[in-house]
């Protein structure tokens, strides 16, 4: 097989069907288990930094703007160009899964916090044994992949677009840490989707703007939410394991 041709494990789908398996990837039902982790927001509630909704969306935004999340979504299309060659045979393929594995610590070295760290292997290595289950095992040479590569790897198998992959992550992070909020502020279940109806634009926009971005010309600015990270294993009594 060539290694710029589709994978031969992928199936061939009716138009119309990738929404529906990106529905599927974006899913609270999918076994990676993002509901057990807040990304350092239950030490921001604590620590009374997110009093209400109007804070969370304040600093959802700026996760956005300046946050490690604009790095690992801009590395998105190019760690799934990286993963079609790496799926493939030839002289390239051995090249692309060490690009991979490079990209991937480069990633989690983003991460400040070990618990972080931890969440992004975790999660990935959920979801790359899931793909496996489902008959779309990883490049051998490229895993075990963290969360953001096994996310491309995931879109490559499902044959999802890498604009709507990005905006799929931005979105399902942003479910995530909306399904925290709920209940660690308290948020309730209607001004939590009252916030996600009001992020929509904002998301689309930023999607927009980093898929054709260089992850490697952006900067992660989020401070605060770094030192939330770290400062969430000291807490006495913890709902999240992040």
């Amino acid at each position: 097989m060539d290694a710029d041709q589709p994978m031969e494990a992928a199936p061939a789908h009716a138009p119309g069907e990738a929404r529906l398996r990106l529905f599927q990837l974006v899913s609270p039902a999918l076994p990676v288990g993002a509901f057990s982790y807040s990304e350092g927001l239950e030490w921001l509630v604590q620590h009374g930094r997110l009093p209400d909704g109007a804070a969370v969306r304040a600093w959802l935004e700026a996760e956005f703007r300046a946050g490690v999340l604009p790095i690992e979504a801009a590395s998105l299309p190019e760690l799934m160009h990286l993963l079609r060659r790496a799926g493939g045979v030839g002289p390239g393929a051995r090249e692309a899964a060490l690009a991979v594995r490079e990209r991937d610590n480069w990633l989690l070295a983003q991460r400040e916090a070990p618990e972080l760290r931890a969440q992004q292997r975790q999660m990935g290595g959920s979801l790359g044994q899931l793909l496996a289950d489902l008959g779309w095992p990883p490049p051998v040479e490229a895993a075990p992949l963290a969360w953001t590569a096994a996310w491309a790897w995931a879109g490559l198998c499902l044959e999802i677009p890498p604009a709507e992959l990005v905006e799929a992550y931005l979105y399902a992070w942003t479910a995530s840490q909306l399904s925290a909020a709920v209940r660690l502020v308290p948020l309730g279940p209607t001004e939590a989707q009252r916030l996600q109806l009001a992020l929509a634009p904002g998301l689309a926009l930023r999607a927009r703007e980093l898929v054709a971005s260089d992850p490697r010309t952006l900067w992660n600015a989020g401070v605060g939410a770094g030192l939330a990270q770290l400062g969430h294993g000291e807490l006495y009594s913890r709902l999240f394991r992040s």
